[in-house]
Formats: structure tokens, sequence, C-alpha cells
């Protein structure tokens, strides 16, 4: 009785040479999927946001939001703050 996996006198054919290109795309595609799913909430926005969120200059946005502060002192501190942080591409401040 002959099997797909005979081929001429007896030994696998060529074909056996496609399953480890299979497994290699499923689990490929495996690893794939996860990282645009599962593993992309761990890290990138989130890390970012909190560190943002405690920045001088955020704190100074949110305490003038509130109406902590006037427009005066909120130009003020800011002017201030973008000397002590540098903020780029302003006055050639690196």
């Amino acid at each position: 009785m002959e099997t797909l996996a005979q081929f001429g006198d007896g030994g696998p054919g060529p074909w056996i040479l496609l399953f480890p290109v299979i497994w290699a795309l499923v689990i490929g595609g495996g690893i794939a999927l996860l990282r645009r799913t599962v593993w992309r909430g761990r890290r990138g926005p989130a890390r970012r946001g909190a560190v943002e969120d405690n920045s001088p200059i955020t704190v100074l946005g949110h305490r003038f939001a509130s109406g902590e502060i006037d427009e005066d002192e909120y130009w003020r501190r800011l002017s201030v703050l973008d000397e002590q942080f540098g903020r780029t591409g302003k006055g050639g401040a690196a």
C-alpha cells in the first residue's frame, strides 16, 4: 500500500519540508497576534502618560485650568519653567 509519505523509491517526498514552514508560520503568526493585542497594553502610552502627568509644566497647566492661578501668573511661571526644562525648538535652546 502506497502512502503519501512514500516517494519514488520509498522515502519521504520533498513535500515533507513543508511541515517546518507551516509550523514556523503558525508560531510567527501567534507571536505577531500577541504583540498586536495582549502585549501592546503593557508598554508605551501607559508609561509615557504617567511621566508626563508629573512634569512641572503639566502641573502648572492643571493649576491654570482649575482656576488656582490667573493667566499672568501662568505665563510668568511657564517662561521660568521653559528656561529650566529647556523646551526644544524655541529660540535656539537645545
